[in-house]
């Protein structure tokens, strides 16, 4: 079963007097138009419901004003929910007294914000320390914790410079280091590259998902970018007028999206990005051990027309590849096969994006070869499979 660290239930954020009136509206399938309309109320939020797993990626996206900043805030109480409940590990944390509370915000969940929110008269290892600070932490120790998240994120040699002496991306790093250091169950992440520069922008993302595999942390990421949210998230959630759309994998929401609005949404995103390599790899139809003849191997060649074969071991883990010409030398001399097996071939994980598998192919001599994290042979990707799939 999954284990779901945070449960939001049907949680609506309400700004104006006559709630009750709004509330009730909304109860009946008014939109937020109407209900500004009727009672003066602005919706930000309407019955929003979801689940996220530990140690996954969520991700909320939508366009300015869908309400998604405003969901991500309930999550930690920034904003109250006029309805709803959010639960951490099952408990309702609407119902935390003030020592709770302060105990949830220092110690399960942080949050990375889009302007950095770093204090410029705070040195890189001060800013990183300032949260363990807070809590009472002894100095050598919250300054060794901070040098293991400066060190995590990049930043080894910077900690005694100034917060001014930093480019954003270098910010943002430090920002990042200091949700992380307090060792938070949940890091929730409120467009935190979006002031960046492109390729400082893909570059944080690369550092986001190494971190994360690194530490297996949960973390919410909120951003207005299709691209960004499925080369990230496992779990994709689109929200507009303040509810929730669609949630679905990236590659579920691109193969069926819910409806028109999820439809043109994500008819932008870069399908490089999207799917992978398990995708579009295909099962291997000549397979030989390594310990068969030279004979055999031509022989399933010749049965499956091709002119290699995937050499694998008892538990099919993956040797190499036997060309033809390899197979046929062997033959002459009544030898093994085994100095003829070409090991030099690529290799790749099913989750590699084909954006990542493109300057592979266009450099392999032979197919890749996709691999679970045991070595066993999953599949193999062609050059002409990686191209199709652009199309």
């Amino acid at each position: 079963m999954s284990d779901i660290i945070l449960s939001v239930e049907n949680i609506s954020k309400l700004y104006g007097l006559n709630k009750g009136a709004a509330q009730k509206l909304l109860e009946e399938g008014a939109d937020k138009a109407r209900v500004a309309e009727e009672t003066g109320v602005t919706v930000a939020v309407n019955q929003v419901s979801f689940q996220v797993e530990r140690g996954s990626i969520f991700v909320l996206i939508g366009l300015s004003g869908s309400g998604k900043s405003t969901v991500v805030r309930c999550l930690n109480l920034l904003h109250r929910p006029t309805s709803g409940k959010v639960l951490f590990e099952g408990k309702d944390i609407g119902s935390f007294n003030k020592k709770e509370l302060l105990d949830y915000r220092r110690n399960h969940i942080s949050m990375v914000f889009q302007s950095f929110g770093l204090m410029s008269h705070r040195n890189v290892l001060d800013n990183v320390a300032y949260g363990l600070e807070v809590r009472g932490v002894p100095k050598e120790e919250r300054q060794k914790k901070a040098m293991e998240m400066i060190q995590m994120v990049g930043l080894s040699g910077w900690e005694q410079k100034s917060i001014d002496n930093l480019s954003g991306g270098m910010r943002q790093r430090v920002g990042i280091a200091r949700a992380l250091a307090s060792d938070p169950d949940i890091l929730l992440m409120d467009e935190p590259f979006s002031a960046l520069d492109p390729l400082v922008r893909r570059d944080m993302q690369f550092e986001l998902l190494s971190i994360q595999r690194k530490m297996n942390k949960t973390i919410i990421f909120i951003t207005h970018d299709i691209n960004e949210a499925f080369k990230l998230g496992d779990k994709v959630a689109i929200m507009r007028d303040g509810k929730i759309v669609q949630i679905a994998t990236p590659e579920e929401m691109s193969m069926h999206p819910a409806d028109d609005y999820v439809r043109e949404f994500v008819g932008s995103a870069d399908k490089a990005q999207v799917f992978t390599a398990q995708h579009i790899m295909t099962t291997p139809t000549c397979l030989v051990r390594r310990r068969d003849s030279a004979a055999h191997a031509l022989q399933e060649m010749r049965s499956n027309g091709v002119s290699s074969a995937f050499v694998v071991d008892s538990h099919m883990n993956f040797i190499g590849l036997l060309p033809l010409e390899g197979a046929l030398k062997a033959r002459k001399e009544e030898g093994s096969i085994e100095p003829y097996i070409v090991s030099e071939i690529p290799t790749v994980s099913p989750d590699m994006s084909i954006s990542d598998l493109m300057p592979i192919a266009a450099d392999a001599r032979y197919p890749i070869v996709v691999l679970d994290q045991d070595g066993g042979l999953r599949g193999i990707v062609t050059k002409a499979a990686v191209i199709s799939s652009l199309v």
